[in-house]
């Protein structure tokens, strides 16, 4: 009687282990688990769940501390920075870059702080083969405290993974539209991306542009899941019309991405990066759109 109840105890664990190593698994496969040690994103710049910002490219009429000044009057509490910007009207001869002197870093981050506004990204920059050119921009990465950089140098993947792995920062590879003359151009498709990333360090993913992925004829929920897991972070964009090349920006909600059922898988995804409003329309006027993008975001939750 013993030795029976004593099997059956055995047998009760095995069958609780076994459980718990499906359960495990299960969550592995349904969400996206963040690497360890990379930079997070605090919970006090986030809105509806996500680190919504701007990308300082829709102020490219402007200065970098115009920009900055813009994020914050949009409600944006996060921003991305892209490189050659001119500095600030006062200074417009010096360009805003992974080369910037440690001064220029110094007023740049002032200028964050005024605003409470927190850098988390940049790009899409050129990362080179050579060590020592890329090292230069996760230098200055980790000088402003980035969580992540977003180029399109799949040709640099050796060097961009050694750089990730000493600096753990993460790097997305940026999609733009499909080029019907330019077969070489493989960065619309998702797929291709998912091969240049799927055996790399988990740090290594995609910069997921919604909108260049609408113009080029696809569903971004789809483009997502393909790249289940590797979502560094996003460009969200919502354009007017569908598979057009020139087809515009529009405020979140008014266009034909979906931009909610695109929020609705980052969620399932446990998406932890940052989207950035990259608003690349009425340019001088921006604002008013940009801030219907983010407060679009912001009542996420309760749509």
């Amino acid at each position: 009687m013993l030795l029976k109840k004593s099997l059956i105890v055995r047998l009760s664990f095995a069958l609780v282990g076994s459980l718990c190593v499906a359960a495990t698994f299960v969550a592995c496969k349904t969400s996206a688990v963040e690497p360890a040690g990379v930079v997070k994103i605090p919970a006090k710049y986030k809105q509806g769940g996500f680190a919504i910002g701007c990308q300082a490219y829709s102020f490219n009429r402007f200065s970098v501390f115009e920009a900055i000044e813009k994020t914050a009057q949009t409600g944006s509490r996060v921003i991305e920075f892209y490189p050659g910007q001119k500095l600030s009207k006062e200074e417009p001869a010096i360009k805003w870059d992974h080369n910037a002197s440690d001064e220029t870093i110094a007023k740049v981050k002032a200028k964050l702080k005024e605003h409470a506004i927190l850098a988390v990204n940049y790009g899409v920059v050129s990362i080179p083969k050579d060590e020592a050119g890329a090292r230069k921009v996760f230098e200055f990465a980790k000088k402003m405290g980035l969580r992540g950089i977003t180029t399109e140098d799949t040709g640099s993947i050796d060097t961009i993974e050694k750089m990730v792995k000493e600096y753990n920062i993460m790097v997305g590879f940026h999609d733009h539209p499909r080029q019907p003359n330019n077969p070489n151009y493989k960065m619309w498709d998702p797929n291709y991306i998912l091969s240049v990333v799927k055996d790399r360090d988990p740090r290594i993913g995609s910069c997921a542009d919604t909108g260049h992925w609408v113009r080029s004829g696809l569903k971004p929920v789809e483009c997502l899941q393909i790249l289940k897991g590797r979502i560094v972070s996003s460009h969200l964009k919502d354009l007017n019309e569908f598979g057009k090349t020139g087809a515009h920006d529009m405020p979140y909600g008014k266009g034909v991405s979906d931009v909610k059922a695109i929020l609705d898988e980052l969620k399932a995804q446990n998406f932890q990066g940052n989207i950035s409003v990259e608003y690349e329309y009425n340019w001088d006027n921006s604002v008013p759109d940009i801030k219907e993008c983010v407060d679009y975001v912001r009542n996420y939750p309760k749509m």
